[in-house]
């Protein structure tokens, strides 16, 4: 007899591995960008690909890194009644703390947004629409993904999905400290800028 818990223990893994498939720095490895951990700030996600000059890897990175975030939820949500918010958030865990790269991941903004979009759709639009906004008004990407996973706790709060709240409020709290770097260089003035001559990586 299978024993309860192995498919939980199951999607549990698939969402981390998942997550943890680090695409941004396959990417430009693959395509003779170099190492991306050795460019910019080290970080394997999109806004850092982009100061390799090439705009459709760091697009694709976006991409990718977004999609498997939803992709966790979908295949969760498909294995185990409930799994769907569960593999989501592992997924979220792995793209941050990617075993493969000694836990040394992004900071989980696409991931986010793609667990979130996937979880509950209307969160996850006003999950993009305050990135968006905060990004091009700010000009800081730190900025604009902090605010968005703000968002998505409060998104879940006023549509009535009170039973979600735990688990987006639980990534936003983990995507604010992947950027307590950031934090401490708003507070300083010292933040850089998208199109400046340094940047910092929003994922």
């Amino acid at each position: 007899m299978t024993p309860p818990w192995l498919l939980p223990a199951f999607v549990l893994l698939l969402g981390y591995l998942l997550g943890s498939i680090p695409f941004g720095l396959l990417l430009t490895r693959f395509t003779g960008a170099g190492d991306l951990r050795q460019i910019g700030s080290g970080n394997i996600g999109a806004t850092n690909v982009l100061r390799t000059g090439r705009k459709g890897l760091a697009a694709a990175t976006l991409l990718l890194d977004l999609l498997k975030g939803a992709a966790a939820v979908l295949v969760g949500a498909a294995l185990v009644d409930g799994g769907g918010a569960m593999a989501g958030a592992m997924a979220f865990i792995g793209h941050c703390y990617p075993i493969w790269l000694r836990f040394a991941g992004g900071k989980g903004v696409a991931t986010m947004m793609g667990v979130v979009t996937a979880i509950f759709w209307p969160a996850g639009c006003i999950f993009a629409a305050v990135w968006l906004a905060a990004l091009f008004g700010t000009k800081w990407s730190s900025v604009g993904g902090m605010a968005a996973a703000i968002s998505a706790p409060v998104a879940m709060w006023a549509f009535g999905r009170i039973d979600l709240v735990p688990v987006a409020l639980a990534l936003a709290l983990i995507v604010l400290w992947r950027h307590r770097a950031n934090i401490a260089r708003l507070a300083k003035g010292e933040e850089p800028k998208i199109g400046g001559s340094k940047g910092t990586a929003a994922e």
